[in-house]
């Protein structure tokens, strides 16, 4: 007995001289550069910091997401309480863009969807489908006057205005384009969806306008941003005045959302990252190797739906909910992610490398259906 206590004291005692020395060394210079040199090669980890992105990003369940927000088919309901979208974009050399955003949303489910775009633009985009509600009355520089310009851009804003309060969100910047004229009128516009509350995805030139103005969407807790790889690139050397930063992806994204004031950020990658300042979501499900352009907007128009559907949601406070988020941009970006993903791999099984925007917008009733059926 009096052996055993001898030799626990002497590990005691061992345990506590190796302590000592370890405080010792951590307080020298030499020991510092020791360990930058060790976590330069790789071999050490920063444990607390690992811990607090795991804590922070969260693969979610995004398939019990949008069956949690998707409304059911009710027969007692009237139309329009399934979601009214309107995108505001399409000058004259781009209308796919808006077209792909506006029938995505009616595709998911929305039950009315509106485009504001210019008048050279309308007749292109109306003659694609009868299914769009198309207001042309945005206009361009080439075709106001200078002295004419503030007349112009009041109706401009007239026009939007009255249809506003109708909205459950609006859709920013497909297929815009970057005339002066035409970005101050929009500027405008998301002005008064702020006071009005109307929810708003930013994408495309959008994205272009709020970077030289972050002050459109700072602090405004309904925006959604969804840059890709070079949009976002600019919004963090805009904002946050640093390169992107590929190795702490996680942590960057969460500062630049909370740097815009809680805004919610999609930012497209391999992984989709959410973030808005307060916790990041990844969503990883399987897409498509086939890069065809137009998936971004039918990723905005997709998350435009489901943004109102989660805000729906919320609203009237399910008992059965089991959705710990409870924000309904961050919900929207989980479910739209997640749906263009399982739409863009459906249509890549049919046609491979012919793969076209028009294919994964015709796959996202059935993907949709596959997730929450109507029955």
């Amino acid at each position: 007995m009096v052996l055993m206590k001898h030799v626990m004291s002497s590990q005691q005692l061992s345990l506590l001289s190796y302590a000592n020395t370890c405080m010792l060394m951590a307080s020298s210079s030499v020991y510092r550069r020791q360990q930058f040199l060790i976590r330069s090669l790789g071999g050490g980890i920063d444990h607390s910091r690992n811990m607090q992105q795991d804590l922070r990003s969260v693969e979610v369940d995004a398939e019990s997401v949008i069956r949690s927000i998707t409304p059911a088919l009710d027969p007692t309901r009237h139309k329009g309480q399934a979601g009214k979208i309107a995108v505001i974009g399409g000058c004259r050399e781009y209308t796919g863009a808006p077209y792909f955003a506006a029938i995505s949303a009616l595709k998911i489910g929305a039950d009315l969807s509106h485009v504001f775009c210019t008048k050279d633009a309308a007749p292109v985009i109306k003659s694609y489908s009868p299914e769009l509600i198309v207001h042309p009355v945005l206009e361009e520089s080439y075709s106001v006057r200078e002295e004419d310009k503030k007349t112009i851009s009041r109706k401009v804003l007239a026009e939007v205005d009255k249809w506003m309060e109708r909205f459950d969100c609006l859709v920013i910047g497909p297929g815009l384009g970057r005339d002066p004229f035409l970005l101050d009128c929009v500027s405008e516009i998301m002005r008064h969806a702020r006071q009005t509350n109307v929810p708003i995805v930013i994408d495309g030139d959008g994205l272009f306008l709020v970077t030289n103005n972050i002050d459109l969407v700072s602090g405004y807790g309904l925006a959604v941003l969804t840059p890709n790889v070079n949009e976002y690139k600019r919004l963090v050397e805009k904002v946050l005045s640093s390169e992107v930063n590929d190795v702490d992806a996680t942590q960057q994204v969460l500062s630049l959302a909370k740097k815009i004031g809680g805004v919610t950020i999609l930012k497209k990658e391999k992984s989709d990252l959410i973030s808005d300042g307060d916790t990041v979501k990844s969503v990883s499900i399987y897409g498509s190797p086939r890069r065809c352009g137009g998936q971004g907007d039918i990723l905005s128009g997709s998350v435009a739906v489901f943004l109102s559907w989660a805000r729906q949601h919320i609203i009237a406070a399910d008992p059965n909910s089991n959705l710990s988020c409870k924000n309904p941009a961050v919900l929207g970006c989980v479910a739209g992610s997640a749906m263009m993903r399982k739409a863009a791999s459906l249509a890549f099984c049919h046609k491979k490398r012919s793969t076209v925007t028009g294919d994964i917008i015709e796959c996202l009733g059935e993907s949709l259906e596959d997730i929450c059926p109507a029955t």
